[in-house]
């Protein structure tokens, strides 16, 4: 492995997770309706962090084999996409944006995984998790949506 390249894809997921502390969860977040299955906030980070590991180790692997063009677009694609969830969510309190990018980061997620799968079996399997934390984290969007209509209508 070519740490060098594992360092740029890790200061990009460093990138993406600075928006975390940028846009905390507030006392807005904190009063919103949400699912009893909430993960509990200290559950994000560790995942978040784990997850970020894997996915610049995946790309790693992967950046340095030819045909890797496809893989590397949808990586570079749910990266900035990971950094725009928090800001829209967060920063400007708007739970259906915040959904749409989801659904966006979702399926770039995907298209990582599956071009990643092309090209190193590994590599894919790193971003299942990821793949599967996006689900959770747009199935959690969709729930506070949905029970808080008057928060959507507000911001709209």
């Amino acid at each position: 492995m070519d740490w060098s390249i594992f360092i740029v894809f890790l200061a990009a997921c460093c990138a993406a997770a600075a928006t975390g502390s940028m846009f905390p969860p507030d006392k807005w977040y904190r009063e919103l309706k949400k699912p009893v299955w909430t993960p509990k906030d200290w559950m994000f980070p560790v995942a978040w962090t784990t997850l970020y590991v894997m996915s610049a180790y995946a790309a790693t692997l992967v950046a340095v084999m030819d045909g890797n063009a496809m893989g590397m677009a949808f990586w570079a694609l749910q990266i900035g996409l990971n950094a725009l969830w928090t800001p829209v969510f967060f920063g400007l309190k708007r739970i259906k944006a915040g959904m749409v990018v989801l659904v966006c980061l979702w399926v770039s997620v995907l298209g990582t995984l599956v071009a990643f799968s092309t090209l190193n079996t590994l590599a894919a399997w790193l971003m299942a998790p990821y793949l599967l934390w996006v689900t959770v984290a747009g199935a959690l969007n969709a729930a506070v949506w949905k029970m808080n209509p008057e928060e959507v209508t507000q911001t709209a």
